[in-house]
């Protein structure tokens, strides 16, 4: 790590929807509880739970996408993006047009878009068709195109979930090199995983989220055997 104060913080934070339960009624719905964490600079936080524990609403917190209905949330201006692979395309617009689009959303100027666009461009593989509607492409190439876009966005925090590889199997394999590369340098990532050879080998820490509420935070191989040994 390379501060010795986190630059994130959650504290004791929960996120409440409310929906509809019948005509005239409505229920509230807790999609975290009470979670507490701290982000360092420059570590790898890994986020282990089982389905439904919350990690992808604790990601949204983090991104600003949903605040806390309680708890504290602290950031003092860190800009933090998640890695999704299709931000909200417009069929009709071409992949040049939605990589700018997309950028802007991820937090770029569109200067600094249109200074990334070659380099997008060149990752994401789509020769022709990146001057071609997007509603003419694939899932694979939407999700290459998403990919390439998130990879140049370059936010102080990047929030990854479950996206270690897209596309066909050459394209796996280049993603996920370029997503461990970024991940082993000084970025500072959240990184949610299922996959426990991944967390183990690219993660600084870990923080284990159980039924909407943090059950452990700290050193890998210890939150890791306490969740396996936990997991029915």
């Amino acid at each position: 790590m390379s501060s010795a104060f986190p630059i994130v913080r959650l504290d004791n934070v929960g996120v409440c929807f409310s929906q509809r339960a019948g005509l005239f009624k409505r229920r509230e719905f807790w999609a975290l509880e009470d979670i507490s964490l701290n982000l360092f600079q420059g570590e790898t936080l890994g986020v282990v739970g089982n389905n439904g524990a919350g990690k992808t609403t604790l990601l949204k917190v983090l991104s600003g996408i949903l605040e806390p209905s309680i708890g504290t949330y602290t950031n003092p201006g860190f800009r933090a993006s998640m890695l999704t692979l299709q931000l909200g395309f417009l069929p009709n617009l071409t992949g040049r047009d939605n990589a700018v689009l997309s950028g802007m959303f991820l937090g770029l100027s569109r200067r600094m878009v249109l200074e990334k666009l070659d380099a997008i461009m060149e990752f994401s593989e789509l020769g022709d068709f990146f001057d071609q509607p997007v509603r003419t492409y694939s899932a694979g190439m939407r999700a290459r195109l998403g990919f390439s876009v998130a990879l140049e966005a370059s936010p102080d925090i990047l929030l990854i979930d479950e996206v270690l590889g897209v596309g066909d199997a050459d394209f796996r394999a280049k993603s996920t090199a370029a997503l461990k590369s970024l991940i082993r340098s000084d970025r500072t990532v959240v990184l949610v995983s299922h996959n426990q050879a991944t967390v183990r080998e690219l993660c600084d820490r870990l923080v284990w989220i159980e039924n909407r509420v943090t059950r452990m935070e700290g050193p890998v191989d210890e939150v890791m055997e306490s969740f396996t040994g936990a997991r029915p």
